[in-house]
């Protein structure tokens, strides 16, 4: 009794196969090398600050206020957290600290959003041809 047929096989190894696609889609933006990278943030959608993380030394508290409530904001040695909500789940604090292009920080009940950005290398030549 064969426990496997030759199609099941093909159809688990094209499973496999098909479950490491998103890391080469994806995989290459997170791995770029990027020349800077900066905190997005923005409030109720609207771009309240972009911090620079690659140059930033030292260390910075944001508070941020308004009608819907309060957050403070760590900005230390290129990683960006939220410290301190007035949200009653207070999940945006437990999110912890992100210091990766693409990674977020939400706080949804005051529409906060902190998202990791890259400026791209501009390594590459250009011919400009007349």
């Amino acid at each position: 009794m064969k426990i496997f047929k030759k199609l099941d096989i093909v159809i688990i190894i094209f499973l496999i196969i098909l479950s490491f696609t998103p890391h080469f889609i994806l995989g290459s933006k997170l791995y770029k090398n990027y020349s800077s990278t900066y905190a997005s943030i923005k409030v109720s959608g609207k771009l309240y600050d972009n911090i620079p993380l690659s140059s930033f030394k030292g260390e910075k508290i944001l508070d941020i206020n308004t009608s819907k409530g309060s957050n403070k904001i760590l900005i230390r040695n290129n990683t960006v957290r939220i410290i301190e909500a007035d949200c009653k789940d207070e999940l945006c604090i437990k999110q912890g600290e992100i210091s990766k292009v693409s990674q977020t920080l939400v706080c949804l009940p005051h529409e906060l959003i902190i998202e990791i950005k890259g400026d791209e290398s501009t390594d590459d030549d250009i011919i400009l041809s007349h």
